[in-house]
């Protein structure tokens, strides 16, 4: 991005850009008229309402490919997508890809995705995390034997930092900007399914779990690819599992599943932080985390000084899904502070949305009152930050 800043800076002065002559000397000041250039080059057209919301947007679609025709090409031109969320797995028929089926292919797909964005900047995103949370495997033609988190702290900080570096590279070649990872989860519940069992945390040191999260994000960012922490506010201590329903953490969480993020928070390297669906009650007695003003506005921003880009973990898991409600879910994710909600179209077929509905349903709660148009916008512009990271 600031290469691209520099080359169209250099054009603007060599090339001697006419400005209206004015008589204030200050007006005449050649660094003055050169920024002023600069920034006119820059100007873009403001969004209308649809693009403000669809830039909240983050969605799964069905499909190999993305012509022009495509509903998810038409639905990124016009919305203004955030960005897609990719998978191998098809929920509808398993013995075919959904996005995911070689090296090939997947780069013309993510090439295909960003030309029917506005700017080139679609946020296209996996879930690479290594071990079992990896979508570019080995059977597509990837190297597909990236370390779970377990193992990775077993390995010298040079065999980690190459490994995420290759990684990263790998993801980049493909036309992957955005890893869903790293997961900053403390492992301090041996009996947890979704985190402990599959080795996906670091260990139960915040320090020791901060130490290889930074090697992650670092090895991601120089391939050019954005992170997310995630999930907070922890879910290392928990048992359920918050794809299927209801997860309450208030008696078994611990306030030092806070300590990644607070330290992170600290260093200015998080892009994103991933918010996770469970309920605890010792944070607010009311919402799960994904849909608490408290826990986001309240503990990240406020008190974490986090002023990033917040996304949600996928808002069809049954956690949210079976007790809130679409509409419910919309309106409370909006208020809560999140930037980026995550509609994966992944975990059912019953459960896909489209992004025209979702765009109506939080267009009609503006209208109603019910959701601010400034929260819209503020959140756009931490989205716009981020992307010129890119």
């Amino acid at each position: 991005m600031k290469m691209k800043h520099f080359t169209l800076l250099t054009l603007l002065v060599l090339g001697g850009c006419s400005l209206n002559a004015v008589d204030d000397k200050k007006s005449q000041d050649p660094l003055i008229l050169e920024e002023q250039s600069f920034n006119q080059a820059l100007e873009v057209a403001p969004r209308s309402l649809d693009e403000k919301i669809g830039s909240m947007l983050m969605v799964g679609f069905m499909g190999t490919s993305a012509p022009q025709n495509s509903q998810i090409c038409q639905d990124i031109a016009k919305y203004n997508l955030a960005g897609v969320i990719l998978f191998d797995m098809n929920p509808v028929n398993h013995k075919q890809a959904k996005n995911i089926a070689t090296k090939y292919q997947l780069s013309k797909l993510t090439q295909e995705l960003q030309a029917c964005s506005k700017d080139g900047k679609l946020l296209i995103s996996v879930d690479q995390e290594g071990g079992k949370v990896q979508r570019l495997k080995s059977k597509y033609g990837f190297y597909g034997k990236f370390p779970k988190a377990s193992d990775v702290i077993k390995l010298s900080d040079t065999q980690v930092k190459n490994h995420y570096e290759n990684m990263g590279a790998e993801l980049a070649s493909v036309g992957i900007n955005y890893n869903l990872a790293p997961d900053v989860d403390l492992a301090i519940n041996k009996r947890n399914h979704v985190i402990y069992k599959l080795g996906r945390s670091f260990g139960s040191d915040p320090k020791q779990v901060v130490k290889y999260a930074s090697i992650f994000m670092d090895a991601m960012h120089s391939n050019g690819v954005l992170t997310s922490l995630k999930h907070f506010p922890g879910h290392g201590s928990s048992l359920g599992d918050t794809h299927k329903g209801f997860v309450d953490v208030t008696n078994l969480w611990q306030e030092i599943e806070l300590e990644p993020y607070r330290l992170l928070a600290q260093t200015h390297t998080i892009d994103t932080v991933m918010v996770a669906h469970v309920f605890n009650k010792r944070l607010d007695s009311k919402y799960p985390a994904t849909l608490s003003n408290k826990i986001i506005n309240g503990k990240l921003r406020g008190e974490f000084g986090f002023n990033g880009v917040v996304i949600t973990d996928d808002l069809q898991m049954g956690a949210i899904n079976k007790k809130y409600g679409l509409k419910n879910t919309l309106k409370l994710a909006i208020n809560a502070g999140n930037d980026i909600l995550l509609f994966g179209n992944q975990l059912s077929v019953k459960s896909m949305i489209k992004t025209s509905s979702l765009v109506n349903m939080v267009k009609q709660m503006i209208k109603n009152g019910d959701v601010s148009l400034n929260d819209i916008e503020a959140s756009n512009q931490r989205l716009d930050n981020l992307k010129a990271k890119l």
